[in-house]
């Protein structure tokens, strides 16, 4: 990455700003160079060297006629509205003061310069319309006092004034253009963001350039193809449940009819283990399924789902009670975490849950004090039918479908689920979900 890049806007409505307004820049850069250089300051120059050529006639007629300066002083006065007097005993200042336009400055300098033998001073910054210009003469000092458009060509001002303002009009439309065509592609942002934590976007409408119109379609297409898929599936897996169900439940049948015995035992403990897969199966592949998502209370939600899990007679607590709120679909949030809770309880004697908050998101905890996850196995654990024997006691209450299930529900809200080290000495499950 070039060192440039890094100062570069990230976003497209200041990037589109920027292309628009940078090549306005540089062209009136150059077009306020080029005035100055060919208009104002040739102008200036010109202007400058007449108000040089009249103070070097005033300087020169008190040299040859001191006694008739005053009369010749008025008759400048009247022809060219400049005034001119002698101050007597006085020096010329020290300080000298710049006007901001320096270059004017400089302009009357070489004019008087050129025109001058006897030391001079002026300023063009004490009189808003005059120049104050002041020249060492044997009496004293000279004090000629010309207007200021006498000296500077005042258009300059006026064309800076209505370049700076017609780029402050322009810079306000570019805005309201730019926003107007960014709005759209921040709509179909935040829509794709909705719909990938589970929300579904129904107001959401293509709108903008036919370029956002086009992937705002094909925005609406996938999701349609995303919605029938998912109403295939859930159709599917309740034939499938039904099909596979009315076999077992023969084979139940079957089983109570028959006698007593280590047979009927053994086969007994085989269907209610295909019975328990099954209900794993079809849980791992409803995944999300069709809820929608709504507010839900996450504290609340674990009190539940610690109870239900006291019920069945593991030793689940909930640490904090703070109400949390965040828009989730509560149904498999409580699956997910049910299928953590009984995951850690199959390993471990105790179990707590706690949320906590942070910025953006919420998490919750589910720790134990298990023999845990070797941190290099951690992912593999989600894989799923992955039991991860050698890592922790071998899982017979499942086919290794819960951490599956629980991560998969987690990236449907926009989140994600992982495993860390637990203050009680076994695993810490992490669900972190946006709010």
């Amino acid at each position: 990455m070039s060192p440039l890049k890094k100062y570069l806007p990230k976003g497209l409505y200041w990037r589109s700003y920027l292309i628009i307004l940078l090549p306005i820049a540089i062209m009136q850069t150059l077009v306020v160079f080029s005035f100055f250089e060919e208009h104002w300051q040739a102008t200036t120059a010109r202007l400058s060297e007449g108000v040089a050529g009249d103070v070097a006639f005033l300087v020169r007629i008190h040299e040859d006629a001191p006694e008739e300066f005053p009369q010749w002083a008025a008759r400048a006065e009247e022809a060219t509205q400049i005034s001119a007097v002698i101050s007597r005993g006085e020096e010329l200042p020290d300080n000298v003061r710049s006007s901001f336009f320096s270059a004017l400055d400089r302009a009357l300098r070489r004019a008087l310069a050129g025109r001058l033998d006897q030391p001079f001073w002026f300023d063009t910054t004490r009189y808003p319309n005059h120049v104050d210009i002041r020249i060492q003469v044997d009496e004293g000092v000279m004090r000629i006092i010309a207007r200021r458009d006498q000296v500077f060509a005042p258009t300059g001002y006026i064309f800076l004034v209505w370049l700076f303002g017609a780029t402050v009009i322009l810079a306000l439309v570019s805005i309201l253009f730019i926003k107007n065509q960014v709005r759209p592609i921040e709509r179909l942002a935040q829509a794709a963001e909705e719909f990938g934590m589970g929300r579904d976007p129904e107001r959401f409408k293509p709108a903008g350039a036919s370029e956002v119109r086009r992937a705002a379609l094909a925005f609406i297409q996938m999701r349609q193809r995303i919605r029938r898929h998912l109403e295939q599936r859930t159709a599917l897996l309740a034939s499938v449940s039904h099909d596979l169900r009315t076999p077992l439940t023969r084979l139940k049948l079957q089983l109570a009819l028959m006698p007593e015995g280590p047979a009927r035992e053994a086969a007994r403990k085989d269907v209610k283990e295909m019975e328990a897969m099954l209900e794993e199966y079809l849980s791992f592949a409803k995944g999300q399924g069709v809820e929608d998502a709504a507010p839900a209370d996450l504290a609340a939600l674990l009190r539940q789902a610690a109870d239900d899990a006291a019920r069945g007679g593991m030793d689940v607590a909930v640490e904090g009670s703070d109400e949390v709120s965040a828009p989730v679909r509560e149904l498999a949030i409580k699956r997910a975490v049910g299928n953590l809770i009984a995951n850690a309880a199959a390993h471990a004697d105790t179990v707590r849950l706690s949320l906590k908050a942070g910025e953006g998101a919420v998490e919750i905890l589910i720790d134990d004090d298990g023999p845990g996850i070797p941190q290099d196995m951690r992912e593999e654990a989600f894989t799923p039918f992955n039991r991860l024997d050698p890592a922790r006691n071998q899982n017979r209450n499942g086919v290794g479908l819960g951490l599956a299930i629980a991560r998969d529900i987690a990236r449907g809200h926009g989140g994600d689920l992982y495993l860390d080290d637990s203050p009680l000495g076994g695993l810490r499950a992490v669900v972190r979900l946006p709010v």
